[in-house]
C-alpha cells in the first residue's frame, strides 16, 4: 500500500469519527482514490504545488465540471491539512492550487401551482402502486418541510411529536433540528401509519415492501416515477421539492433567517440563492407585464 493510500484512509476515517456525511464521504474516498492512482507510490512528502498543477490539468483534459473540481481539490486540500497535522508532510502544496470559478447558476424552481398539481397527482392513487399512502406522505414531508432524501429516509417513528406537529431531522454532519409540518402532511402521516406494517424492532418511519428502513435510492426512484408521469418531467428530482419549498415560503413573505433555520444550512449565504430566484421570477413577471419594460 503506498503512503498516500495510507494516508487517505486515515484521514477518511478520522472524517467518519468526525460524523461527516456518508454522502461527503463516498464522494471523498472515490476523489481521494483517483489522486492515489494518479501519483502511484510517490511519497506524500514529494508532492509539490507542480506536480498537483499536473493532476488538476489531467481534471480539465477530462472535461469534468467545475463542480466536480472543486470538490476534488477540497478532498485534497482536506487531507493535505491532516497529513501537516500529524507531521506527515511540512506544508499543504494543494492551498497554492487556485480553485476554479464556479458558474453561478440559478436553481429552476417549480411553481407553487406545478408542485401542487405533483403532489396532489401522486394522491389521485391511479397507477396501481403498492404504497400509495407511504409515496403521498413522501412527497408531503419534502415539500411540505423542505426534506433533503437522506434526511427523509433517516427518520424513525420516534422524530415524530403528533401533538406538536413537530420533526426531528438529522441533516449534514449529524446536525439536528426541528421542523414543523402542516394539516396536510399530518393526514397523510396518519393515513400511512394506519397500514404501515413493519416487524416490531423497525425504528424506521419510511419502510419498503419488505417492512424495513426505505432507502435514499429507494426513494429517489419513488419520486422519479411520479415526476415522470405525474408532471411528465422526469428532470424533477428530490432536492426541486426543497427548492420550491424554501422559494414559495420567501415569495409568501417568510425572513431568510427563518428559512434558513428550518433548511438547516450553516451559513445564510446558501440560503440566499432563492433570494436570487425569487428575484429573477419578479423581473420575468415585470418584462412581461410592465408596459414600459
Amino acid at each position: 500500500m503506498s503512503e498516500l493510500t495510507e494516508q487517505s484512509e486515515l484521514f477518511l476515517a478520522e472524517l467518519a469519527r468526525r460524523n461527516v456525511s456518508e454522502h461527503t464521504l463516498r464522494n471523498y474516498a472515490s476523489d481521494l482514490q483517483q489522486l492515489c492512482a494518479f501519483f502511484g507510490d510517490a511519497a506524500a512528502g514529494s508532492l509539490d504545488v507542480s506536480t498537483l498543477r499536473s493532476w488538476l490539468s489531467g481534471l480539465y483534459e477530462q472535461k469534468l465540471e467545475v463542480v466536480s473540481i472543486r470538490r476534488k481539490l477540497s478532498a485534497v486540500r482536506s487531507m493535505f491539512r491532516f497529513m501537516l497535522r500529524n507531521g506527515v508532510v511540512t506544508l499543504n502544496p494543494a492551498s497554492l492550487l487556485r480553485t476554479p470559478k464556479a458558474p453561478q447558476r440559478l436553481p429552476r424552481v417549480m411553481t407553487a401551482e406545478q408542485t401542487n398539481n405533483l403532489v396532489d397527482g401522486v394522491g389521485e392513487d391511479k397507477f396501481d402502486k403498492p404504497f400509495p399512502e407511504r409515496d403521498v406522505l413522501i412527497f408531503e414531508l419534502l415539500y411540505g418541510c423542505g426534506l433533503r432524501i437522506s434526511e427523509l429516509a433517516g427518520l424513525n417513528l420516534t422524530d415524530v411529536d403528533h401533538g406538536q406537529r413537530w420533526i426531528r431531522v438529522r441533516g449534514k454532519g449529524k446536525k439536528e433540528r426541528q421542523v414543523p409540518y402542516g394539516v396536510k402532511a399530518a393526514d397523510a402521516l396518519a393515513r400511512y401509519l394506519a397500514v404501515r406494517t413493519a416487524p416490531p424492532a423497525e425504528a424506521a418511519l419510511i419502510i419498503n415492501h419488505r417492512g424495513v428502513r426505505l432507502s435514499v435510492r429507494g426513494a429517489r426512484g419513488i419520486v422519479k416515477f411520479y415526476a415522470t408521469w405525474v408532471s411528465q418531467d422526469p428532470s424533477v428530482h428530490p432536492h426541486s421539492l426543497r427548492h420550491a419549498y424554501a422559494t414559495h415560503l420567501l415569495s409568501d413573505g417568510a425572513d431568510l433567517r427563518s428559512i434558513q433555520e428550518l433548511l438547516g444550512h450553516s451559513r445564510l449565504s446558501t440560503t440566499q440563492k432563492y433570494t436570487q430566484v425569487s428575484l429573477a421570477d419578479l423581473m420575468t413577471v415585470y418584462d412581461k407585464a410592465h408596459p414600459k419594460a
